[in-house]
């Protein structure tokens, strides 16, 4: 309980969570961004390997953006308690 309370041993519920959120952040920047590359009218229309590259970058961008948020967010409400 001790551990918990100080954030060592997070437990299974909390790395469950973090990793959901980390694939639902990746999925929203991988597809919005291939979204981007696919429907706006001043870039062709075409879904090349630079368009997959560059949203699979920004998906990982997400991911990482989200799960440091999480974890930020997390350490800063144990710590007010």
């Amino acid at each position: 309980m001790i551990e918990q309370q100080k954030g060592q041993d997070p437990g299974p519920a909390w790395t469950t969570r973090l990793r959901r959120a980390g694939i639902a952040a990746f999925l929203v920047g991988f597809l919005a961004t291939l979204a981007f590359f696919a429907f706006f009218p001043w870039l062709p229309h075409v879904i090349d390997w630079g368009a997959i590259l560059v949203s699979l970058i920004v998906g990982g961008l997400a991911q990482r953006g989200c799960r440091y948020w999480i974890t930020r967010t997390a350490k800063g409400k144990t710590e007010r308690r």
